[in-house]
């Protein structure tokens, strides 16, 4: 790592990395998928249309894994 990176607070370097992943989601209509992708996401659609689950609600699944913790 970058010893100048390595001299901020760790605090600094969790704001950096947020801002850059920030920049990364402001352009992701410029990332392509690849083909296994697009695939996973078709078979998930696919699965979808044929039996209607739609899954946990993300709080329930937290939850669940705040309680195992």
């Amino acid at each position: 790592m970058n010893t100048k990176l390595q001299e901020l607070p760790v605090e600094e370097r969790i704001r950096i990395v947020e801002d850059l992943w920030d920049s990364i989601a402001a352009e992701q209509k410029s990332l392509r998928l690849t083909s296994e992708q697009k695939e996973e996401l078709n078979r998930r659609i696919d699965a979808y249309e044929t039996d209607g689950n739609r899954g946990r609600l993300a709080t329930d699944v937290l939850a669940d894994i705040r309680r195992k913790l």
